[in-house]
């Protein structure tokens, strides 16, 4: 598991890995990473289902009611196939302009 931090925001990201490897690698380092907004890039697997991008949701959930932003990077779902309770988008720069506008909506108490 590989955390890139930058400021207030990690992204997290992992090479040849199956999934279910993935999601325990970072439930388990996430106590590091749990005060910054986290940009999770699945780039590296080729093929993600909804059903994929809902084994986030917990963590998600969890991360958001702290009020940090979560984000998962991938082409291969789009935003719609998956509830509004998790966000996803298909480019790393779109996962970087997600958390600035949650953080101007945080600041405003929106």
């Amino acid at each position: 598991m590989i955390f890139d931090s930058d400021g207030t925001t990690t992204v997290v990201f992992q090479e040849n890995i199956s999934l279910p490897k993935f999601l325990k690698n970072l439930n388990d380092g996430y106590p590091k990473i749990k005060n910054d907004h986290i940009i999770v890039n699945l780039f590296s697997f080729s093929k993600l289902t909804s059903d994929d991008v809902m084994e986030f949701f917990q963590l998600s959930d969890t991360h958001r009611k702290a009020d940090k932003s979560f984000v998962l990077v991938t082409d291969k779902v789009s935003y719609d196939e998956v509830p509004d309770a998790i966000t996803v988008v298909p480019t790393l720069q779109e996962a970087h302009d997600i958390i600035e506008m949650e953080e101007i909506e945080r600041d405003l108490d929106l």
